[in-house]
C-alpha cells in the first residue's frame, strides 16, 4: 500500500509576478535533493480552459506536456527544477473546473442539486488536486495557487486548500506564503507592512501561513525578520528572505542556506537525509563565473517587447551556454526591422528563429534565415523558424518564386508549408492543434543524428501547418536535406543544410526538454558553433 501524499501549498500576496513558480519549483528541487520524490501543480484563476488561445503579451509563454497540454509557462520550471513530469493534470485553471462541474450538471450527476461554489466548484478543485497527488506516486505534491491573495477570482482555489488542510492530518499540509517587502528610496529602509497586511489578508479568509517567503531586492537582516515574525504570528527562523539572486538557479542554495526545506521536513514530519546540492552549485558556478569567454546569440522574433514570450527558449539557451563554460548575450530582435535592416546581425555568433503565429514580422525572419543561409552564420529554426526555413530555401535556391506559407500568404503559387490534413475542418482553436510529444526517426549520417547520438527521438509539438510533401523531392535536388521524419505519417520534422557551418530547423520545440545540466543536443551544438565563430 502505497503512501499517503503530503501537501505543500504556495499563496501569493501584495503584488503578481513576485516568483512563486520559482519557489515552488526550487523548494522543489531542495526536495529531491533529500531523496524525495515531487510533484507539482499549477492553479490558475483565469476562465480560460487553457492558455492556448491567449496572447504571448499578455500571458507568457505556452509550455506544452508530453501528453499535449497546453499549460502556465511555470510548468516549465517544474520540469526545468525537477524530474517531475507535467500532465493535463498539472495545471487546472476556474474555466476547466466550472467547465467539468457545468458538463456533470448537465448530465444529470448532482441529481437535482442546486450547484454552488461550496461545495461543488470547491470540492471539484480538492477531487482533482488528490487525484494528481495520488496517481504521481509522489511524496510531496507542491501546488501553487495563481494570482495574489485577495483576487475574487482566487478564492475558490484558496477555500479548497482551506478544507484540505483540515481535513489532512497536523503534519500532512505546509502553507508558504509569498509577499513583498519592498526598499523605499525615500525612507532609505525596508518596509514590512505590505507583508503584514498580506498575512491579515489571508487569515481573513481562514488561513495561516506557516513560512514567510519575503521577497525583496537585498538579503533581510534579522531584526526585520524579527520583526515580520512578531506581527505576522510566524517564528522567525520560518521568516526567510527570497532576494534577488544572479540566476533562478542559485535559488534553492539560496533558500537552503536559511533552512527552508529543514522546515518543511519538520513540519510534515519527514525524515530524510541532509540535500546533495552539488549539481547546483555546478551550475550556478558556470553561469556566474563562464571560463570560456562570450558569446552573442540573435534572436529573430516577435514578440521581443516581452521575453516571457520565449522564456522555456531563453532558459535552453543558457542551459546550452552553462554546457560550453560560456556566458550569453540574447539579443532578441525585431523581425520587423531585420525585414529592411539586416545590420543588427552583422555582430551576432549565432542566429535562432524560434515559433510564433500570423503573418506580422514573417517576411522579416526569412530575411534572417536568408542572411545566416549566406554569410554562414550558425542557425536554428523552431517550429516556423523550420517553415520560414523551407519558404526561404525555396524562394532563392529551388526556384519557386514567391513560394509560401498558406498560413502566412494564403494565394501563394508554391505552398511549400501547408494546413496538415487533420486540421482542415477544426472549427474550435483551443486545443485542437498537433500537440504533445511524437516521435521523429533520423537520417543516418545526418548532422542531426549525430547531434542526438541516436536513430529515433521523441519531442513535443505545438502547430498546425507542415511541410508539404509535394515539394519534398524538388527541395532535396537543389540541396535542402530532410533529416528527421515522423515515423507514422511521414511528417518531415528537421530539415539542414549540408555546405554550412550550422543550419538545422525542427518542426518540434526541443527548448520544452532542455534541463539545466543536460543541455537540449540541438542547443547545445547550436551554440558550439556559435562559439567557433567568435575570433579568439
Amino acid at each position: 500500500m502505497s503512501r499517503r501524499p503530503k501537501y505543500l501549498f504556495f499563496t501569493g500576496g501584495v503584488v503578481s509576478s513576485l516568483g512563486k513558480g520559482l519557489a515552488a519549483a526550487s523548494t522543489g528541487a531542495l526536495m529531491e535533493a533529500r531523496g524525495l520524490t515531487v510533484t507539482n501543480m499549477k492553479m490558475d484563476p483565469y476562465l480560460n480552459v487553457d492558455p492556448g488561445t491567449m496572447s504571448p503579451l499578455q500571458h507568457g509563454e505556452v509550455f506544452v506536456t508530453d501528453d499535449g497540454a497546453e499549460t502556465d509557462l511555470y510548468l516549465g520550471h517544474y520540469e526545468r527544477f525537477t524530474h517531475s513530469r507535467m500532465t493535463q493534470d498539472h495545471n487546472l485553471t476556474s474555466g476547466r473546473i466550472y467547465w467539468e462541474v457545468i458538463s456533470k450538471e448537465r448530465r444529470g450527476e448532482y441529481l437535482g442539486k442546486t450547484i454552488q461554489v461550496i461545495p461543488h466548484i470547491t470540492d471539484e478543485i480538492k477531487r482533482r488536486i488528490r487525484r494528481a497527488a495520488e496517481e504521481s506516486g509522489a511524496d510531496v505534491c507542491i501546488v501553487e495557487i495563481g494570482g495574489t491573495v485577495g483576487d475574487i477570482e482566487s478564492l475558490p482555489f484558496l477555500e479548497a486548500i482551506r478544507q484540505i488542510r483540515n481535513e489532512e492530518g497536523p503534519h500532512d499540509t505546509v502553507l508558504v506564503h509569498l509577499t513583498l517587502v519592498p526598499w523605499i528610496n525615500a525612507a532609505g529602509e525596508l518596509k514590512t507592512k505590505p507583508t503584514q497586511h498580506s498575512v491579515k489578508e489571508l487569515l481573513s479568509i481562514g488561513l495561516k501561513a506557516d513560512l514567510l517567503l519575503a521577497r525583496s531586492e537585498q538579503p533581510l537582516p534579522e531584526e526585520l525578520k524579527s520583526k515580520i515574525s512578531d506581527f505576522c504570528n510566524v517564528p522567525a527562523r520560518a521568516v526567510i528572505s527570497a532576494y534577488d539572486v544572479r540566476c533562478i538557479y542559485e535559488l534553492p542554495l539560496v533558500l537552503n542556506a536559511q533552512g527552508l526545506d529543514s522546515l518543511i521536513c519538520d513540519q510534515l514530519n519527514i525524515w530524510t537525509a541532509a540535500p546533495r546540492l552539488d549539481t547546483w552549485q555546478r551550475v550556478v558556478k558556470s553561469f556566474t563565473e563562464p571560463a570560456n569567454g562570450r558569446v552573442t546569440i540573435g534572436v529573430v522574433g516577435k514578440y521581443v517587447d516581452l521575453i516571457e514570450s520565449y522564456k522555456s527558449l531563453n532558459e535552453a539557451l543558457t542551459h546550452a551556454g552553462m554546457h560550453h563554460d560560456v556566458a550569453l548575450d540574447l539579443r532578441y530582435l525585431d523581425a520587423g526591422v531585420i525585414e529592411n535592416d539586416t545590420s543588427p546581425l552583422d555582430d551576432v555568433d549565432g542566429i535562432l528563429v524560434p515559433g510564433g503565429f500570423g503573418e506580422r514580422g514573417s517576411e522579416g525572419k526569412i530575411r534572417a534565415i536568408q542572411y545566416a543561409r549566406e554569410e554562414h552564420k550558425p542557425f536554428l529554426g523552431i517550429c516556423l523558424g523550420m517553415q520560414l526555413a523551407v519558404v526561404e530555401f525555396a524562394r532563392n535556391k529551388a526556384d519557386l518564386e514567391a513560394a509560401g506559407s498558406k498560413e502566412l500568404q494564403p494565394d501563394t503559387p508554391h505552398p511549400v508549408i501547408d494546413l496538415m490534413e487533420e486540421q482542415k475542418k477544426v472549427a474550435d482553436l483551443g486545443g485542437t492543434m498537433r500537440l504533445g510529444s511524437f516521435a521523429c526517426d533520423l537520417k543516418p549520417g545526418s548532422r542531426a543524428a549525430t547531434t542526438y547520438g541516436e536513430d529515433r527521438i521523441d519531442e513535443r509539438h505545438r502547430h498546425r501547418y507542415e511541410f508539404n510533401d509535394q515539394y519534398r523531392s524538388q527541395l532535396e535536388a537543389s540541396g535542402l536535406v530532410v533529416s528527421g521524419v515522423n515515423p507514422e505519417t511521414g511528417l518531415v520534422e528537421l530539415v539542414e543544410l549540408k555546405e554550412h557551418p550550422w543550419f538545422v530547423a525542427c518542426q518540434f520545440h526541443p527548448e520544452f526538454k532542455s534541463r539545466p545540466g543536460e543541455a537540449h543536443p540541438l542547443f547545445r551544438d547550436f551554440i558550439g558553433a556559435s562559439v567557433e565563430q567568435v575570433v579568439p
